[in-house]
This record gives structure tokens, C-alpha cells and sequence, in this order.
């Protein structure tokens, strides 16, 4: 099988700038709905923007914006890593149960790894630290 994972080995920068952008995308989700209302959260927001949840959703926002473009990756990923590590603590694991499943603490705990790989792995083939970097 060594066509097989040369083949791999030639789309894995872009399979981790897909995983990047897919991520951030994702996560600005998170942040729009807490500070703008969209998507689903009635047209209105109703965090305070000077809370640990307001901080969470700029955090979440232009972060996850920042991931999405992949500018400035390797640093912004490892901050929204550790906010979500810090969410997960905070927020979901204090709910009497250890399963991920069942605190609803899934998506705080693969967003955690997913920019921590990131942080360490950079945005890929198509990002702008790359293209900032080639420049």
C-alpha cells in the first residue's frame, strides 16, 4: 500500500487547511449566536458583552474568523483551545457527569483538540500566514 499513503501524504496540507477552515467556520457559529442573535437565537442577542459569556463570544467570533482565514493560526488556535478547555470545566463538567455524552461537553471537548492540533500544526496550504509568509 505505499501508493495508498503517498497518496495521503500529498492531501494532507490541504486536508488541514479544510479541517481549519471547517473548524472556524463552526466556530464563529458559537460566537455569532451569542453576540448577534444569528443564527436560530430569535434575531436578538442576549449576552452581556462584558461577561465570561460575552468574552466567550468575541473570543468565538473573531477567533474563529481569524482560524477561518487562517491568519495568525498557531497562536489564535491555542487560545481558543484553551477556552474551550476552560468552558468544559467550567460549564459542562460540573454537571455530575464524567461522560462527555452526557454533561453535553462534545463539542467543547473536539473544538479543545482540534486547535490544539492546530496550534501546533499551523493552517495548511491555504491560509494567510502561508501566503503572508511566501510573500
Amino acid at each position: 500500500m505505499p501508493n495508498q499513503d503517498a497518496m495521503w501524504t500529498r492531501w494532507a496540507p490541504m486536508l488541514l487547511s479544510i479541517l481549519r477552515i471547517v473548524a472556524g467556520f463552526l466556530f464563529m457559529q458559537h460566537g455569532a449566536q451569542k453576540l448577534l442573535g444569528f443564527p436560530g437565537a430569535g434575531g436578538h442577542a442576549t449576552v452581556q458583552l462584558f461577561s465570561l459569556f460575552g468574552l466567550a463570544g468575541v473570543l468565538e467570533l473573531v477567533g474563529g474568523g481569524l482560524v477561518l482565514v487562517g491568519l495568525f493560526t498557531r497562536p489564535v488556535a491555542f487560545i481558543l483551545s484553551g477556552e474551550m478547555a476552560f468552558a468544559y470545566f467550567m460549564v459542562h463538567f460540573p454537571q455530575n457527569h464524567v461522560w462527555p455524552i452526557l454533561n453535553h461537553g462534545n463539542e467543547a471537548v473536539l473544538f479543545c483538540f482540534a486547535f490544539l492540533y492546530l496550534s501546533a500544526a499551523g493552517g495548511g496550504t491555504l491560509s494567510l500566514d502561508r501566503a503572508l509568509r511566501h510573500r
